[in-house]
């Protein structure tokens, strides 16, 4: 307990922390609440997730990310600091060294709020790395050879997609279409069809249920969904089918594809190859939406695969960074 290096998944949605010699240790939703008078948090994490939606008028559940980077500062160090004590990662006796993760491609200004952060919570050293390449090696990658592979990072707020080799990122780009994209997708299609008005949490509930991008002809799953009828104002339930999802999913998918195809365009030939035989990994918590695997296979025309804990993966890779310090960029 005296010496841990911590390892941070700073995600939209939620917050992984990796402690040298045990693991993950924490996953939690990264949202705070807070009281609008005093501006006190009142609960965080899982606690204050409960909350959205159902807070009454002084109560605020916040989530101080926004697309992959911080949209409330002093919110998210509050969040951090809270995170971090209850992972066991603070020590009277000596101050952690942070490696912590963002998306490709942010400005240096967003980097170093996300370090100013981590630096406000008592860190003694902060080290930032990027989100594709730290969840390629916890995907199980060797990125260190002078081979080809690609990677596609599903995250809450953000998806990366990166050509590695040598150890770093040869091409990258990161969109602002993700989980969060998914669910804001379902709300809006529930809405124009059936007029029924369905909350965040409800329509995250839909896309972990029966979340689907490739349509099936048979064995279609279905939910009961539950919200206020825009018509009459009272409560109504219908029911949505797994091929509706797909559909209410669409276009959002189809950009990822896009970028996808954009990003192998500008990859090197010889990478190029390298990447038709090791195939596409797929990691985050999109990669669990159904089908992801195949729709890509279909328009990439590349082998795919599912790491084995997509979840994870970034806050893995950060533990095997801690234990090879030389993988990080900037020591």
């Amino acid at each position: 307990m005296f010496n841990h290096d911590i390892g941070i998944d700073l995600g939209t949605a939620n917050v992984l922390i990796y402690l040298k010699g045990e693991g993950v240790v924490l996953n939690e939703p990264s949202v705070v609440a807070i009281d609008s008078n005093t501006r006190k948090p009142l609960a965080v994490g899982s606690d204050a997730r409960g909350m959205l939606g159902r807070t009454p008028g002084k109560v605020v559940a916040i989530k101080p990310l926004k697309d992959g980077v911080i949209a409330d500062f002093d919110t998210t160090g509050i969040m951090l600091d809270h995170f971090i004590k209850k992972a066991g990662g603070k020590s009277f006796f000596r101050k952690p060294r942070i490696l912590i993760c963002c998306p490709s491609n942010i400005t240096a200004v967003e980097k170093q709020a996300i370090k100013d952060a981590a630096i406000q919570t008592g860190a003694r050293k902060v080290f930032i790395e990027e989100e594709p390449k730290v969840a390629a090696i916890g995907a199980g990658i060797d990125i260190s050879e002078a081979n080809g592979n690609m990677i596609i990072d599903i995250g809450g707020g953000t998806t990366d997609i990166a050509v590695l080799s040598l150890g770093g990122i040869v091409t990258s780009e990161s969109i602002k279409v993700a989980g969060n994209t998914f669910d804001a997708d379902i709300m809006k299609y529930v809405k124009d069809k059936y007029k029924l008005l369905i909350g965040d949490m409800t329509a995250e509930n839909i896309k972990l249920s029966i979340g689907t991008v490739f349509p099936v002809k048979k064995d279609e799953e279905t939910i009961l969904v539950k919200g206020r009828d825009l018509n009459t104002g009272l409560p109504n339930s219908i029911v949505l089918s797994s091929n509706e999802i797909a559909e209410a999913l669409k276009d959002s998918s189809d950009i990822i594809i896009h970028t996808a195809k954009s990003v192998l365009e500008k990859t090197p030939p010889e990478l190029a190859a390298d990447i038709v035989e090791n195939g596409v990994t797929l990691t985050g918590g999109g990669a669990l939406i159904k089908g992801f695997d195949k729709l890509i296979h279909k328009e990439l025309k590349i082998p795919v695969r599912v790491a084995d804990t997509p979840l994870e993966c970034v806050a893995l890779g950060t533990g095997i960074m801690l234990e090879n310090i030389n993988l990080i960029d900037n020591v």
